[in-house]
């Protein structure tokens, strides 16, 4: 649990629900629990999957980290070689899972765990690591609406987008507390690119391209005032995590990082049901 931070799986997973029901919403499929289920099982087994790799690879860089020498790994708790097997053994449910989904989820499978994979290597030479996560965890709503559907769909992607500006936002004002480390070790990041003033302002951009693709759904679907309200919790929270954190204080990140957008996903999946409820 503590090597693959297993409470961060709130960020994603509401946005898969929200995927889910979409589709249910929106087509005529009906509403099954074993695919509910599947659903569930492939957000934990390919996050667990991407965590456990990341902390694989990154098991040298974590050891010469201050901010990160006690992970798991490095710490001496969990060995490389059980991490790796772990990994291994997610994938290979995650994809046992798909086969008793539907035939595109099965061949697309290799592909998400290809994204959410690959991630780990990313910081190695590219400063767009931030972005490359946000695919990896936009592909949940996407996945989920195409548990039910079998087809894609133009809103889905909308939500996928939000959830990618909203991720990859979110990974840089993280990554605010690695800059000097970052610099100093040629690890590459959008904080040791720009620094954190301009970093920062990439991730408020990246938020409010996140805010708009929330909202455009409303253009292409029934909604209530249930759906609106969310959308204001969930910038709100956007705003607030800006707020509190800056270059020169970062004693909040953590606050802003998992409290706050745990929160904001959480709630805003929340009211996107209760939008469904309503209109019904």
């Amino acid at each position: 649990m503590s090597l693959v931070l297993f409470a961060h799986s709130i960020f994603a997973l509401p946005f898969a629900v929200i995927g889910f029901f979409l589709a249910i919403q929106t087509t005529d499929e009906p509403f099954e629990w074993q695919k509910l289920l599947l659903m569930l099982v492939c957000m934990v087994t390919a996050r667990n999957a991407a965590m456990a790799f990341n902390r694989y690879l990154d098991r040298d860089i974590d050891a010469q980290n201050p901010r990160t020498a006690m992970r798991d790994i490095p710490a001496g708790k969990i060995s490389a070689g059980n991490a790796l097997g772990f990994t291994i053994v997610n994938c290979l449910v995650f994809i046992g899972a798909t086969y008793f989904i539907n035939t595109l989820c099965f061949y697309l499978s290799f592909v998400a765990l290809f994204v959410v994979l690959f991630y780990s290597y990313t910081k190695r030479f590219t400063s767009l690591c931030h972005l490359v996560l946000g695919v990896g965890l936009g592909l949940a709503p996407v996945g989920a609406y195409l548990v039910v559907t079998n087809s894609f769909g133009l809103i889905p992607i909308f939500y996928g987008v939000a959830v990618m500006c909203w991720s990859g936002g979110f990974d840089i004002i993280y990554a605010l507390q690695d800059e000097k480390f970052d610099r100093k070790n040629g690890l590459n990041s959008i904080p040791a690119y720009f620094g954190g003033g301009g970093a920062l302002w990439i991730s408020r951009v990246l938020h409010v391209i996140s805010f708009i693709f929330v909202l455009l759904p409303a253009i292409y679907m029934p909604i209530s005032w249930f759906y609106y309200l969310g959308v204001v919790f969930y910038g709100s929270l956007l705003v607030y995590q800006h707020r509190i954190v800056s270059p020169t204080d970062l004693s909040r990140v953590d606050r802003a990082f998992m409290t706050t957008n745990g929160i904001a996903s959480v709630i805003f999946a929340v009211f996107y049901l209760l939008d469904i409820v309503f209109l019904v």
